[in-house]
C-alpha cells in the first residue's frame, strides 16, 4: 500500500470509527421532517447503495432520467465503485462520489433520495436510517430479511412521510397489471388457487474455506446487522443469498416477484391463516443452506397460493417456469414473463393475451413528485405483506425435520391441489437423479398465523424467527 492510499485509508477509518459511534438522525428528522422540498423543475439528486449486482441497473436507469442525478454511489466494496461511476459518466452525468459507509451521506442535505440494492440482510436498516434522516427509498426486493423489519419500514414511512417504493417491477408493467384487473373483474370466474413458479436452475457453489478479506472491502459494513464470523467467498458476492444471516434462498430471491403476482391475484392484503412448507438442497452438497428446491402451500380460507422453488434442470408447467397461474372456475391465467399473460377457458383454449412492461423507477420520482404514496405502483407496505408469505414459508422449513419420501407424508389431509403438488415434486427429483428410497426431505410444521398481530399462534421457536439478534450499531428499532 503507499504512503498516500494508507494514509487515506487511515482517516476513512478514523471517520467510520466516528460515525458508527455517534450517527443517529437528528431531533428534526426524527419528528417527522419533510426533508428537502424538491420542486417541479428541480434536479432530484438520489445516492444508489450495493452496486456490484442489481445495483448497477438502478445507477443506469435513474442517470438516464433527465431530472434526476447520482450524486454518490456507496458500497463497503469500494472495487465496485469504478463500473459504477462510469456508467453514470458514459450518460453525460457529472462523477458521483463514492462511499464505502451508508451513514457518511445520511446527513446531506443535497440527497433527496437512496436508491438500495444491497444484500437483503441491509434493506430495512438502510432503508430506515434513510427515512428517518429525509430521504425517499427504493428497495429491492425482497424489502426485508425478516417479518418485523417489514413492519418497522412501513411504520418509518408513514411516520416520516417518506415515499418508500419495493423494487418489484412486474407491478408497473402494463400488460400484468390489465391481466390481474381482468382476474380481479371475474374474468376466470372465481379464483380458488394462486400458483407461483421459480423454476430457475441454480448449480452448486462448491465449498470453499475462509480466507482474508479481499483489499477494498470493508467487511464490518458489509456484515452490518448480521453476527460477526470470518469471510468466506461463498457468503460474499450474489452466494450470500444461500445463507440464512444474508439471504433468504430463491423464493425470497427471484420467488418473491411470483409471489408478489399471486398475493396481488388472490387480492389479499394480509398475511394468511397458516402456512407449510418442505423441501431441501438436492443434487450436490455445498456451502449453501437454504434450499434449492421448496414448495409453500398457505391457506387464506376462501382460496390458497402455493409456491414452487426448482433449481435443477425442470420442464415449464402450463407453459411456465419463471411466472404465476391463476386458477379460476371458468379458467387461469398464465403469466409467462414480467410484462405477459395468457388467458386459457375451462377446456384450456387460448381466448385472451396481455403484453405491455412499465417503468417502475420513473413511477418512483413521479411519485416523489407529487408526495402521494398512492401514485406508487408497490408502495412499502405492498413489498412487505409480500416479503412476509416468503419469510413465513422459510420458518416453517427452517423448524421442520427429516422425512422420508415413502410413505408420502399425510400432513395436507385432503388437499388434493397438494398432493398434485407434492407429486410432480416428487417426479421432479426422481427426473434429476435423486434415489427417492434412500433420500429425506425437511417437512415443516403447519403454523397457525394471527394475519393482523402478523405472528403465528401457539409456536414460541416460530415467533422467533420474525426477527433477529442484531449486532450493535446495526440495529433495526423496536420503535421508528
Amino acid at each position: 500500500m503507499s504512503r498516500v492510499s494508507r494514509r487515506r485509508f487511515l482517516e476513512d477509518s478514523l471517520i467510520a470509527a466516528a460515525i458508527a459511534a455517534t450517527w443517529a438522525p437528528s431531533r428534526a428528522e426524527s419528528e417527522g421532517s419533510l426533508g428537502r422540498k424538491v420542486g417541479p423543475n428541480e434536479r432530484i439528486n438520489i445516492a444508489v447503495l450495493g452496486v456490484h449486482g442489481r445495483g448497477l441497473d438502478h445507477v443506469k436507469s435513474f442517470a438516464k432520467m433527465k431530472d434526476v442525478a447520482v450524486v454518490a454511489i456507496v458500497d463497503p466494496d469500494s472495487n465496485c465503485f469504478e463500473k459504477a461511476v462510469k456508467a453514470v459518466e458514459e450518460l453525460g452525468k457529472p462523477t458521483p462520489k463514492t462511499v464505502q459507509d451508508l451513514r457518511r451521506i445520511l446527513d446531506d442535505k443535497d440527497i433527496d433520495a437512496v436508491s438500495i440494492a444491497t444484500p437483503n440482510h441491509w434493506h430495512a436498516l438502510a432503508a430506515i436510517w434513510a427515512m428517518q434522516a429525509g430521504k425517499d427509498v427504493y428497495v429491492e426486493k425482497p424489502v426485508s430479511h425478516n417479518v418485523l423489519e417489514g413492519r418497522r419500514m412501513v411504520e418509518a414511512a408513514r411516520k416520516y412521510k417518506r415515499i418508500c417504493q419495493t423494487g418489484t417491477q412486474i407491478r408497473s408493467a402494463v400488460g400484468s397489471r390489465e391481466a390481474i384487473k381482468f382476474i380481479h373483474e371475474g374474468g376466470i370466474g372465481t379464483v380458488y388457487l394462486a400458483r407461483g413458479l421459480c423454476y430457475k436452475r441454480r448449480d452448486s457453489i462448491g465449498k470453499l474455506p475462509d480466507g482474508p478479506v479481499p483489499q477494498g472491502v470493508d467487511y464490518d459494513i458489509w456484515l452490518g446487522p448480521a453476527p460477526k464470523r470470518p469471510f468466506n467467498p461463498n457468503r460474499f458476492h450474489y452466494n450470500w443469498h444461500w445463507n440464512w444471516d444474508y439471504g433468504n434462498g430463491d423464493i425470497g430471491n427471484q420467488g418473491i416477484h411470483q409471489m408478489d403476482v399471486a398475493r396481488w391475484a388472490l387480492k389479499k392484503n394480509k398475511l394468511p391463516n397458516s402456512v407449510i412448507s418442505l423441501g431441501g438442497r438436492f443434487g450436490y452438497e455445498d456451502d449453501g443452506q437454504t434450499p434449492n428446491t421448496q414448495l409453500a402451500f398457505m391457506d387464506y380460507g376462501d382460496a390458497q397460493l402455493i409456491f414452487e422453488v426448482r433449481g435443477l434442470p425442470t420442464p415449464d408447467l402450463l407453459g411456465v417456469k419463471i411466472g404465476n397461474i391463476i386458477y379460476g372456475s371458468e379458467g387461469y391465467v398464465a403469466f409467462t414473463s414480467y410484462s405477459t399473460a395468457v388467458v386459457f377457458d375451462s377446456k384450456g383454449q387460448k381466448v385472451k393475451e396481455f403484453d405491455g412492461g412499465g417503468d417502475h423507477y420513473r413511477n418512483f420520482i413521479d411519485a416523489m413528485r407529487s408526495r402521494k404514496e398512492s401514485d406508487l405502483t408497490a408502495d412499502i407496505e405492498e413489498g412487505h405483506l409480500s416479503s412476509a408469505l416468503c419469510h413465513i414459508a422459510n420458518i416453517s422449513y427452517r423448524l421442520g425435520s427429516p422425512q422420508p419420501f415413502n410413505p408420502r407424508t399425510k400432513a395436507f389431509g385432503d388437499d388434493k391441489e397438494a398432493y398434485e403438488t407434492i407429486g410432480r415434486f416428487e417426479k421432479h427429483l426422481a427426473e434429476n437423479g435423486i434415489n427417492l428410497n434412500e433420500a429425506t426431505y425437511r417437512l415443516g410444521p403447519k403454523l397457525v398465523l394471527d394475519p393482523e398481530k402478523e405472528s403465528f399462534v401457539g409456536s414460541a421457536e416460530a415467533n422467533a424467527l420474525l426477527t433477529r439478534e442484531y449486532r450493535k450499531p446495526f440495529v433495526v428499532p423496536d420503535k421508528v
